[in-house]
């Protein structure tokens, strides 16, 4: 397979499509709705294919629906494959126990078989790490055979998005969704020539282009779907985009970025929210150890983001220790290394490694000229808010600084010398090493960069107002983190009213006796497990890890430093649930939230992100969907009487269960308080 190095091409038209994209208003890219080319009709309709819109799939296909799914890439798999992630994120206890929700364990064997071994690439950042490519044939197999099983119909969408909805008069029903799918135009490049900051605006068009030919899709749900009688929605529409992008152009409430500093958020790095600081996103790329160097131009972009690149700690500073950190093929066995108290195979010719790496290709714009995923005043102040205008509410400039980011990053590998955080003594060059590129390259792009990015942090929805969440309800940082509170920092930070409460939500038994003041918040025991939910249809568990947002603008401002306090909240988290009420979104009824959307506080962000919760997520929304149309229920209605007794709601959970969806860990309870053996 003949490669090349693409760091200097496509640079005219990536630098020309770019300034066409800030010169250009929304009124002008803007054009006027086609009439659909055909009509399709669905019992659940999920928007984006990553692994929380496959899990959907997987289950609704199981239980005999006809499921749509969209993605705007072409590959099945978000993490795995699309984004370039294929390394599994998981926890030594949960993964040790193999306690995950059965399409996740399925998936899991089937990267066995195909390879013979979970790891393939011996990478030491997981136990399993393999070829992108490979994941997307994994999924697809399995919802085709999920489809089977099940006697559902799987109907997919790749290289579409969704441009509009259609809501009921009281806007309280999505009743169809109008999508437009590319193809490329005669005589065109294949798609994924081109990257994703050089199409997004085409494929949001409603008209062909001399790039692609565009296909205009309505979906609707079937003229004879759900129970008859009553008001209970006919169809699902699942939000399992990877940047909330339908809870957006529905315009229902949610969050971005930092929330301010609160008994529930008391490690937030600020007292205010922040909707412009979400944690990085990523463009990944592979590279090939090679035995004879190569040779590469310096990229005309590459002085721009070199004092951005580093090492970051002086115990991570070993080229053979980064390249194999997430290595996806080992070609042939290396010999045992040792760095920084890590223990890994030497690199070999024929390796290959994905790169994810915090000061290198991650991009972390944090102020309101930067920001990746627009507010909701930016949206509006754009014209994306009005009807037509959709056109995916990112910033194409931030997305098109990150591709350049990443392919510096690996420049900076291959010839760098310097080192942002380290000092200029610690970097030397690396010349034998190849950017993998091209339509059969890992990634399966001419450029070498993921199809799209890792994005870490999305739109995160407001709960309805519930018992105990009279603002909307949402899972924030003490529900989940290990921290125990007592350090000066939160006695200082919070009023003596708010530490009580902080200290009341985290005693267990004993918060009758503290918030009565009883007991001193100082003398509460603290439980040693995460809340427990009574609504819970689903299981996570992962480190509150981050990835923070820069100071100043723009991210790559030589000096630039992580924003004061962003990392606070990080550390160890207990075993976590996932809510029902965290999925179910303001407004609209038959709309459910999967994936990183959900509604989570910044902090516990960073820990409901995850291959394994994304699944076990996509199954809740999957089942619930499925069980509220065969039911005639809405969602909204199997929590809305809690805390009494929900007959509906314990029928959806004993489902999950049956079907091999745990929705808690094993010993959950309210009287089992030590959670300290769940690593």
């Amino acid at each position: 397979m003949k490669r090349k190095h693409v760091a200097a091409c496509h640079q005219t038209s990536l630098i020309s499509l770019f300034l066409i994209s800030i010169l250009t208003p929304f009124s002008a890219i803007a054009t006027p709705p086609r009439t659909a080319d055909k009509t399709v009709n669905c019992d659940i309709l999920v928007v984006g294919g990553g692994l929380s819109g496959v899990a959907t799939a997987y289950e609704g296909l199981l239980a005999g629906r006809t499921v749509c799914l969209t993605e705007i890439t072409d590959w099945l798999g978000g993490q795995i494959s699309s984004q370039g992630t294929s390394a599994l994120d998981e926890r030594p206890t949960q993964r040790s126990r193999l306690f995950y929700s059965r399409g996740y364990l399925e998936l899991r064997q089937r990267l066995g078989r195909k390879y013979g071994k979970l790891n393939p690439g011996k990478c030491w950042v997981s136990e399993s790490c393999f070829m992108p490519r490979d994941g997307h044939e994994i999924l697809k197999n399995m919802l085709k055979d999920a489809a089977s099983r099940g006697k559902g119909k799987f109907e997919w969408f790749p290289n579409t998005v969704i441009k509009e909805l259609e809501k009921s008069a009281d806007g309280k029903l999505i009743n169809s969704a109008i999508a437009i799918q590319h193809q490329p135009a005669k005589g065109a490049a294949p798609i994924n020539t081109r990257t994703l900051s050089q199409t997004i605006e085409d494929t949001y068009g409603y008209q062909n282009s001399p790039q692609f030919t565009k296909t205009i899709i309505s979906f609707t749900p079937k003229p004879d779907q759900g129970k008859t009688g009553g008001n209970a929605p006919k169809w699902y529409v699942i939000d399992a985009s990877e940047t909330g992008e339908i809870i957006a152009l529905a315009d229902v409430p949610y969050r971005l970025g930092i929330d301010g500093i609160s008994y529930l958020e008391p490690s937030a790095s600020g007292p205010n929210n922040d909707p412009y600081c979400p944690q990085g996103f990523t463009y990944t790329f592979a590279m090939e150890a090679t035995k004879e160097p190569q040779n590469y131009p310096e990229p005309p972009f590459y002085p721009q983001y070199a004092p951005y690149y580093s090492y970051e700690l002086k115990r991570l500073a070993s080229f053979p220790l980064i390249f194999t950190y997430r290595r996806i093929k080992s070609s042939q066995p290396g010999k045992q290394m040792e760095f920084g108290g890590l223990k890994f195979t030497a690199p070999m010719s024929g390796d290959i490694s994905m790169q994810n790496w915090t000061w290198g290709n991650d991009y972390r714009p944090g102020t309101s000229a930067d920001n990746l995923l627009y507010t909701r005043q930016q949206l509006e102040t754009t014209g994306q808010l009005n009807p037509g205008n959709w056109m995916g509410g990112l910033r194409i400039e931030t997305l098109h600084k990150a591709e350049e980011n990443a392919l510096g990053f690996f420049y900076w590998l291959f010839a760098g010398t310097t080192d942002s955080q380290l000092g200029n003594d610690v970097k030397q060059p690396q010349p034998n090493i190849r950017l993998l590129s091209g339509l059969d390259s890992p990634m399966g792009t001419v450029h070498g960069l993921s199809k799209y990015p890792y994005i870490r942090e999305s739109r995160r929805i407001i709960g309805r107002p519930s018992w105990g969440a009279t603002e909307g309800f949402g899972i924030w940082e003490i529900d989940i983190s290990r921290r125990n509170y007592n350090d000066e920092y939160y006695r200082n930070t919070l009023s003596p009213d708010e530490y009580r409460r902080l200290k009341a939500a985290l005693a267990g038994l004993e918060a009758a006796s503290v918030l009565s003041g009883q007991k001193p918040p100082e003398k509460a025991a603290r439980r040693t497990r995460s809340t427990i939910f009574p609504d819970a249809v689903g299981i996570g568990h992962y480190a509150i890890d981050f990835h923070p947002c820069l100071t100043y603008s723009p991210p790559e401002t030589p000096g630039n430093m992580e924003r004061a306090g962003e990392r606070r909240g990080g550390g160890q988290a207990y075993p976590f649930q996932i809510a029902l009420r965290a999925m179910i979104p303001q407004q609209i009824d038959n709309l459910l939230v999967g994936g990183k959307s959900i509604a989570t506080s910044h902090i516990a962000a960073a820990a409901y992100r995850v291959h394994s919760f994304e699944w076990s997520a996509g199954a809740a929304a999957g089942t619930t969907a499925a069980f509220a149309l065969k039911n005639g229920v809405a969602p909204y209605q199997l929590v809305d009487d809690l805390p009494n007794p929900e007959p509906q709601l314990e029928a959806l959970k004993r489902l999950l269960e049956k079907n091999g969806n745990p929705t808690a860990f094993p010993d959950t309870s309210i009287f089992n308080e030590n959670w300290e053996g769940w690593k």
